[in-house]
């Protein structure tokens, strides 16, 4: 015989709660308290009340009804309002019978409004011994099972907001997240750097070599691309007479998904005036060290493996040198076959058709690249790569540029930017001509009115973030990032069948 006193009763399907849940609305609407409500002003978010406790002080506060111990003539709740936790206290001679028999029927995720008193519990819990309560908002699902601890990275990445609700430290990473963003534009504003929006919507892509999402815009019957940069506006608005510049906004490329990349990503591109690439190395070192120290309060960043120092000294080397530690020091000096061999035998896929730039390149971001875990500038890229950027002085082979990598990705690419217009036009008809693109003759016309040397630089600000916050892939920094797309079930109680997000 089963012992109904030791045996708990099961947990009832989530559908069925949810008719429960349901048939609660009618009854909370015939009791005056309509189930979704209207503005309720508060004293201040949780957080403040905590911080500014005191005996018997009177508060107004809101949040989700995240616990809910019924203890008979007294309830003890928990509410969470994004800054805090609270406990807040219903006592049935206090409250009044019907509020105390209405406040009973409240289901964890409910949100809730309490006006009442400041007092402590006889176990040392600052709570608020409720005197009102109105309901604001109805929660008709209820959390997962194991909300405070929701760990199926699937539901996470796809419901972000029971992400949220479920854990403080998702919270908290973009929270993090906004004040890097403010940070940075602070730091740019205090030096001169003015903010400008230039199309996302563009009738080509350029800028870059990525493939761009297609549109097309009915009201000029044209075909429109998302844009894959903002590099040729903003240099136009240099040639304008606008000398220093950046931009703080999304970037579209039609590629792969990975721990590194999101085909919608921020990107922060910044063009001073009569700088070059070593202006930007002085800037972007005094930028992320700046956001360091204001945001996070270290230069010792990220836990574990993801453990990076950002002080400075960065390490500055020429990219062949990187290649040569990896390669041997006579692999430039190697037949195409013979690197072809080299690199396979490393475990590389090498296309029949690659040149030797190629293969050099493919070695540098499958096997280089990721090997450089502390701030590091690589320079003196081969100036095929990189077509909108200066030759050096001393080597037309290579560009004065450099990018750096910090803990195996590229953060931010910078550039003494080419401002001959003839020699630009020659490098885009060349980039143009193996893509079967047409150059953009607008900004090539911009060019030969004269667009002052300058410094350009870009910054992937979530992969910053990724640094920052020692988060493991980029889909831990974005709120909503792209996966793969399916059917979800209409309940949605139940984890999606497929086993996990995209690779």
């Amino acid at each position: 015989m089963t012992d109904s006193l030791s045996t708990e009763p099961p947990a009832p399907h989530p559908a069925h709660e949810r008719d429960q849940r349901v048939a609660k609305l009618s009854r909370f609407a015939a009791q005056g308290r309509p189930p979704y409500g209207r503005a309720f002003e508060v004293t201040g978010p949780l957080a403040e009340i905590r911080a500014g406790f005191a005996e018997g002080r009177a508060v107004r506060a809101t949040g989700r009804l995240i616990t809910h111990r019924d203890m008979g003539k007294s309830i003890f709740a928990d509410l969470h309002d994004g800054s805090d936790r609270f406990q807040v206290y219903a006592h049935k001679p206090h409250l009044g019978d019907e509020p105390f028999l209405s406040f009973k029927m409240l289901d964890m995720g409910d949100c809730i409004g309490v006006e009442g008193e400041l007092f402590t519990t006889r176990t040392g819990e600052r709570s608020i011994r409720i005197a009102r309560w109105t309901l604001l908002a109805k929660s008709l699902r209820p959390l997962p099972e194991k909300w405070h601890g929701l760990k199926d990275i699937e539901i996470r990445y796809r419901r972000r907001y029971l992400d949220l609700i479920a854990n403080p430290g998702v919270r908290d990473l973009f929270r993090q997240r906004s004040r890097i963003v403010a940070a940075i534009r602070t730091f740019l504003w205090d030096r001169g750097f003015m903010e400008v929006e230039t199309p996302m919507m563009q009738p080509q892509a350029g800028g870059a070599a990525a493939r761009p999402f297609r549109t097309h815009y009915t009201a000029l019957n044209a075909d429109m691309v998302l844009r894959i940069a903002p590099e040729l506006y903003l240099k136009r608005l240099l040639i304008g007479g606008l000398p220093k510049v950046f931009e703080l906004n999304r970037n579209f490329r039609n590629e792969g998904l990975s721990k590194t990349h999101n085909p919608e990503f921020t990107m922060l591109e910044i063009y001073e005036a009569y700088s070059d690439v070593r202006g930007m190395k002085r800037l972007i070192e005094a930028l992320i060290v700046t956001v360091a120290e204001q945001v996070m309060g270290t230069l010792q960043v990220g836990e574990g493996d993801l453990r990076l120092d950002l002080a400075l000294p960065w390490r500055e080397v020429p990219y062949r040198d990187l290649i040569r530690e990896k390669m041997g020091a006579d692999w430039f000096e190697l037949s195409r076959d013979a690197m072809r061999e080299k690199a396979e035998a490393l475990g590389l896929a090498i296309e029949p058709a690659w040149d030797a730039g190629a293969i050099t390149h493919e070695i540098y971001e499958k096997l280089v690249e990721k090997s450089l875990k502390n701030p590091t500038f690589v320079t003196r890229l081969p100036a095929a790569l990189v077509p909108l950027a200066r030759v050096c002085d001393d080597d037309p082979t290579v560009v004065d540029v450099f990018e750096l990598v910090i803990g195996g990705k590229e953060i931010a690419p910078a550039y003494s930017e080419l401002n001959d217009p003839l020699e630009q036009r020659k490098r885009l008809e060349a980039q143009a001509g193996e893509a079967g693109q047409p150059v953009d003759e607008d900004f090539l016309a911009a060019l030969e009115y004269g667009m002052p040397p300058a410094g350009g630089m870009g910054v992937g600000i979530d992969r910053l973030v990724m640094i920052l916050t020692g988060a493991e892939t980029i889909r831990d920094v974005i709120l909503f990032p792209q996966l793969r797309i399916k059917k979800e079930d209409a309940g949605g109680d139940s984890p999606p069948a497929e086993p996990g997000p995209n690779p």
